[in-house]
């Protein structure tokens, strides 16, 4: 066994958490973009028409005092969307509180990468709307090209393999990570309209039960789940957006188990012990199945309740959540439409162009600076052509560009624009990105074959030379 499967604590408590989901989320990006070509193909298609029927579907859900009326693509992007949120929220605090986001010097170049990366294309998208015959609610759209994909943006360095240095994997996951913590504010503070003050006490005081539940050691399942439906449901209706309320649950999900490492052997031991004397003195069956229950719940809780719920859920959230999402918003119908100018106009360029030359630009400045200043230092074997190649990849955005855009405009057309932009760009930095590493990596080979000659061709020289 190597250590890096071994059961240490890095490997078991960092390395493998890190590698078990970029490896589920490389997955999930190529079963997204089925998903999001399913899409295209559909509201394409001579039937096209019905997907925008489909999705558009009326539900409504009443219960007593709560009722909801919603259409089938607002369940998907109210509803389990939050799923995903809340699964997003497990892996920044699992960074905060245990990984490279805990130390602020680790953390301080991913952040300030990300910054970067979300500043500088909201500035481009503003300049190319600003500057363009398009509607006053265009600006509403300078988040769209601010988010990175992580799905897309993984998957695309496992095509890569071992051509890329695992701290620059490790970077981009973690400037990932903070970008998506950019993201959550800025759909919290400026995506929220017609706040319900009223509802949102009652979404708070929902999420103060769940603390409160936590802290007198309440351990039953259902009593959370109840708590984080009345939660979301009281988001919902407050006017801030509903998938909010996975992030929160998220923050407030503990981070450490109930029994620490000792306190499982010891507890394990006593009731292993107790087990075997039942067995050798042939006790009643009752006893034996009651203490293997027992160990059973002692296991289960010195396994931290944020590292158990993103096990459960991650697979959920890669393979189902976000692949219903993309199939419910990638439909862009082109029939009619005259690509030329749907590809210049104001709010696709201002989308590509964000994502394509905003991150690459943001990401590779902001790291230069935190660098130049002390601020941060690069990881393990990344070079500044890794941290470019890294900064075009970032500018795919896929899942979270896609859901600001159904925030931001009202408009079809708008919308429809926003999403060309994105697949357009994400497409091209993804492409991009890919190139970079891979050449770079070529030439790095190369070049240290060509060293590797030197030493041995001049000593070759030196053995023959004339005494």
């Amino acid at each position: 066994m190597t250590w890096l499967h071994s059961d240490r604590l890095v490997p078991k408590r960092f390395v493998g958490p890190v590698l078990r989901f970029t490896r589920i989320e490389a997955s999930g990006g190529a079963v997204l973009l089925v998903a999001a070509a399913a899409a295209l193909t559909w509201a394409n298609a001579p039937f096209g028409h019905t997907y925008a029927e489909f999705w558009g579907t009326p539900l409504n859900l009443a219960f007593g005092f709560f009722h909801l009326d919603l259409t089938l693509q607002e369940i998907v992007n109210d509803g389990l969307m939050a799923i995903f949120f809340f699964v997003v929220g497990l892996e920044i605090k699992r960074e905060m509180v245990l990984g490279d986001l805990r130390d602020p010097k680790s953390a301080a170049l991913p952040v300030l990468a990300a910054l970067g990366g979300m500043i500088v294309p909201a500035l481009i998208y503003l300049a190319f709307v600003l500057t363009g015959d398009v509607p006053g609610e265009a600006t509403r759209g300078w988040g769209i090209p601010m988010a990175t994909d992580i799905a897309f943006s993984v998957g695309v360095l496992s095509l890569l393999g071992k051509r890329v240095p695992v701290g620059a994997k490790l970077f981009l996951l973690a400037l990932a990570i903070a970008d998506d913590i950019g993201a959550i504010v800025v759909i919290a503070v400026f995506y929220t309209d017609d706040l319900e003050l009223g509802f949102l006490a009652l979404s708070l005081a929902a999420l103060a039960l769940v603390l409160t539940a936590s802290r007198v050691g309440i351990r039953s399942l259902a009593v959370y789940v109840l708590l984080a439906l009345l939660a979301w449901y009281f988001l919902l209706e407050s006017g801030v957006h509903a998938t909010l309320a996975g992030v929160a649950l998220a923050m407030l999900t503990p981070a450490r188990p109930l029994y620490s490492d000792t306190q499982f052997r010891k507890r394990a031991g006593s009731l292993l012990g107790r087990y075997e004397r039942d067995i050798q003195t042939s006790n009643a069956q009752e006893r034996i199945d009651e203490h293997a229950r027992i160990l059973s719940l002692v296991a289960k809780e010195s396994i931290s309740p944020l590292r158990r719920f993103e096990d459960a859920l991650l697979p959920w959230s890669s393979f189902v959540v976000v692949p219903i999402f993309a199939l419910a918003n990638a439909g862009v119908r082109f029939a009619g439409i005259d690509l030329v100018d749907a590809a210049i106009h104001p709010v696709t360029l201002g989308v590509a162009i964000g994502l394509l030359v905003g991150k690459t630009v943001g990401i590779s400045t902001f790291t230069w600076l935190a660098v130049r200043l002390r601020i941060g230092k690069l990881p393990r074997s990344t070079g500044w052509k890794h941290v470019i190649g890294l900064a075009a990849v970032a500018g795919i955005g896929f899942t979270v560009s896609l859901f600001v855009t159904s925030l931001a405009f009202e408009h079809a057309i708008l919308t429809d624009r926003a999403k060309t932009g994105i697949f357009i760009g994400s497409t091209v930095a993804g492409l991009i990105g890919y190139t970079l590493l891979r050449t770079m990596d070529t030439i790095e080979r190369h070049h240290e074959q060509a060293l590797a000659h030197r030493p041995a061709t001049s000593e070759h020289h030196q053995e023959s030379a004339p005494g």
